[in-house]
């Protein structure tokens, strides 16, 4: 692909990883990051309209303070008439000097008229939970609390809301939950957890076990969509993240 198609408004998806001492920024200080780096980056992006127009760059679901990822979005609307944006396939090698160490773009593409945002597309989160090290009587506790929370008919869990205390079924949009015991020794839960009606966040899964495990480490691994009744993930990627192997630092 040489180029962008010259459109009066282009949309581009972005993936991208987030390791390292950059899990302690908020989502929104990320957003702005982001922002600034496409401008470095001399990317023609496209403006909203009024008194104060914003660059139109849209983000998918928030990731908590303090977790990493593999697999974050975002959507960028260009407008050729400022410029060549250049080749799709080269805005992450464009991106990667303005973007602080641990952020990295690893996929870009052409988006089709009428995709759905990723706040409306994204259906469920796959997450891994690195415990660390993990003696045999706790993992026995572990994987036995994964069974009886899979068998549970109701996973009933008290979380406030609006300075309110509310009781809510967690059960629903648990979608899938393991553990594992790595050969070093370390445990791992995974988990899939839904997004609709609304996300279910890791702390309030973990808050489910009698055992409160305390995770070494948090990384979201994937975001998926559904797309003609099949499971996919809005940037699928040929080889895996070169960030899957690093401990934070």
């Amino acid at each position: 692909m040489s180029g962008i198609p010259f459109l009066p408004v282009v949309k581009v998806r972005l993936r991208y990883s987030k390791y390292g001492k950059v899990r302690f920024l908020s989502h929104r200080d990320l957003a702005r990051i982001v922002e600034r780096s496409v401008r470095l980056a001399g990317l023609p992006v496209a403006y909203s309209e009024g008194f104060s127009p914003r660059p139109r760059l849209h983000f998918g679901l928030a990731l908590s303070t303090g977790y990493e990822s593999d697999a974050e979005f975002f959507d960028v609307d260009l407008d050729p008439s400022k410029g060549d944006p250049g080749a799709v396939e080269a805005l992450p090698g464009r991106l990667a000097p303005c973007l602080p160490p641990g952020v990295t773009v690893t996929a870009a593409v052409l988006l089709d008229p009428g995709t759905p945002s990723l706040q409306e597309a994204v259906t469920s989160c796959t997450w891994r939970f690195e415990l660390g090290p993990t003696d045999d009587a706790a993992a026995s506790e572990l994987a036995a609390e994964v069974a009886g929370l899979l068998a549970a008919e109701q996973l009933v869990v008290t979380l406030e809301r609006k300075g309110k205390q509310v009781d809510e079924d967690l059960r629903p949009l648990i979608l899938g939950l393991s553990f594992e015991r790595t050969v070093d020794g370390d445990g791992v839960l995974h988990a899939e957890l839904g997004t609709k009606p609304r996300s279910v966040r890791p702390a309030e899964l973990l808050a489910a076990f009698r055992s409160s495990p305390e995770p070494q480490r948090v990384v979201r691994t994937h975001q998926w969509t559904m797309r003609d009744g099949q499971r996919c993930e809005p940037i699928g990627l040929v080889a895996p993240s070169p960030h899957a192997e690093v401990r934070a630092s």
